[in-house]
């Protein structure tokens, strides 16, 4: 392997940079961040394992900055203030440099495993603003991710925690921070965002200490110019304490002219260490469309919960609502339905135990029943109008039919309730129609995205699931930057049974049926 950078600018052409395309791989990412009228690239020449013989040299060690990194001569300088250490094949690579990426900003990280980034940044001579280019290394072979990871559990006492982080709004550098106040509600001047909400994150963690943590959506603000550099300091904190994560994309996630698409920011978190993202069915619309079961202690392969995953998509131009959302797809209900049935099918043939079967479901807009009239708000506060998709594709009645017990959003930072929808009437008297599911909203984590509405600043917030499968008991509460203690506990569930009496049918509500 060999690397090397090419720097154009508009008298520059990029045909001064002669590299044999057959040898060379250029990394797609501007080195500039797309915020210069000079261009950086890295290019990359990679060569088959089987096709080295003895006399091909290898990069074994790569450094920046130093203008003499040693006395020995073998070391070659590079544009960029990179050098590298090159030698001859030895018959083993397991010590050599095997590929190269980049990532942006002071407060980058690379989780992967087997990669290791660089601490000085590249010398490119680029304005203060632009956030710094860095190298991280692979040495040897990548190790494949395991066909299968460690099944999520319920722990012995039953008990199974989920920490919701909704909204970080991560960007390529890091971040400006707008609306934070201290403990007693002061404002607070503007500060860099990401390293506050990384610093949050772990916090939380490290005092809940879940078994599952979910990323519900806008883990990056929109416009970004490097989707992996922000992408991977969600994770990172997750990551280093060895937690299990899921993840749904927001409707900022894959905004802008430079940022990844949804399938190829899911192809990043698929192999990430104890990622359980998946792309979902192809047939289904949206990235992200999964379900995920939570069994009994081990050696039991007994299902005790289902979580459920959707893409809510994106927004959409609207001459009825602005702005507008896309509303979740016919297909992504037909596949929730089937799944859903097939759950609890499976799940009522073991009959013999008496342990509860909950489930919830997760998404990033909220519904249009959240911002119903008669929505009961039961905990917690609705500070800002709901935004959601001005057309209900009736979600809403399959997840009441696939008996779900609580669905979590975010998208509307300062919203933080979860409260019930009052339910139809039945009409052939037979059965009293049963609550639910409680809508809940996780509330905003980020510190680069907004935390205050109509003038009044609020604190950041992540809400917390807790489900004891032993006595059928669903439990939420949040997390409060500054709050010592649990904010805002709430019992949802009872013996596997939503909590509360029925009601009648909200009259505000039109679900259309397509």
């Amino acid at each position: 392997m060999d690397l090397t950078v090419c720097i154009f600018s508009p008298t520059v052409p990029p045909s001064t940079c002669e590299l044999d395309p057959r040898i060379w791989h250029r990394v797609e990412k501007d080195l500039y961040s797309y915020t210069s009228q000079q261009r950086a690239w890295l290019y990359v020449a990679l060569a088959n394992e089987e096709e080295l013989v003895p006399e091909d040299l290898l990069v074994m060690d790569i450094r920046i900055g130093e203008p003499n990194p040693s006395s020995d001569h073998s070391w070659e300088s590079r544009p960029g203030g990179i050098w590298v250490l090159r030698s001859k094949f030895s018959g083993k690579i397991d010590q050599a440099v095997t590929d190269v990426d980049v990532l942006f900003g002071v407060d980058a990280v690379d989780p992967r495993p087997q990669w290791t980034l660089m601490r000085s940044s590249l010398q490119l001579n680029a304005q203060p603003k632009v956030p710094v280019a860095k190298l991280s290394v692979l040495r040897g072979r990548a190790k494949p991710r395991p066909d299968a990871w460690t099944a999520l559990r319920v722990r012995e006492d039953g008990k199974f925690k989920i920490v919701q982080i909704s909204d970080t709004h991560m960007v390529t550098g890091v971040g400006v921070c707008k609306d934070a106040i201290d403990a007693h509600g002061n404002n607070l001047p503007v500060s860099e965002a990401d390293p506050l909400t990384v610093k949050f994150i772990g916090k939380v963690l490290d005092v809940e200490k879940p078994d599952l943590v979910i990323l519900t959506g806008d883990q990056l603000h929109h416009n970004i110019t490097d989707s992996q550099s922000a992408l991977f300091k969600v994770v990172a904190p997750i990551i280093e304490r060895s937690i299990p994560f899921a993840a749904v994309f927001g409707n900022h996630d894959s905004e802008g002219i430079h940022a990844l698409p949804r399938a190829a920011q899911m192809s990043i978190l698929e192999n990430l260490p104890f990622s359980l993202c998946e792309s979902g069915p192809e047939q289904v619309d949206g990235i992200g469309n999964f379900y995920l079961q939570v069994l009994a202690p081990a050696p039991s392969q007994l299902p005790l919960s289902t979580l459920y995953f959707l893409d809510s998509h994106g927004q959409i131009p609207s001459l009825i609502h602005n702005p507008d959302y896309d509303p979740i797809k016919q297909s992504q209900i037909d596949w929730f339905v089937n799944a859903s049935q097939a759950q609890r099918s499976a799940r009522e043939k073991d009959d013999n135990d008496n342990r509860f079967y909950m489930s919830l479901a997760f998404l990033h807009i909220p519904l249009p029943e959240f911002g119903y009239r008669r929505l009961s708000i039961r905990n917690g506060h609705r500070r800002e109008p709901t935004e959601s998709p001005s057309f209900n594709s009736c979600f809403y009645d399959a997840l009441v039919k696939g008996g779900i017990s609580a669905l979590g959003c975010g998208h509307d930072h300062v919203n933080d309730f979860c409260a019930l929808l009052p339910q139809k009437t039945q009409q052939d008297g037979d059965k009293t129609p049963q609550p639910g599911p409680w809508l809940c909203y996780g509330g905003g984590s980020g510190f680069g995205g907004y935390c205050s509405f109509g003038g009044k600043r609020f604190h950041r917030r992540m809400r917390v699931w807790e489900l004891d499968t032993n006595t059928g008991c669903l439990k939420t509460w949040k997390r409060v930057e500054y709050a010592t203690d649990r904010v805002s506990e709430l019992v949802l569930v009872e013996s596997g049974a939503v909590i509360d009496s029925p009601g009648e049918e909200d009259e505000g509500r039109r679900c259309v049926v397509s």
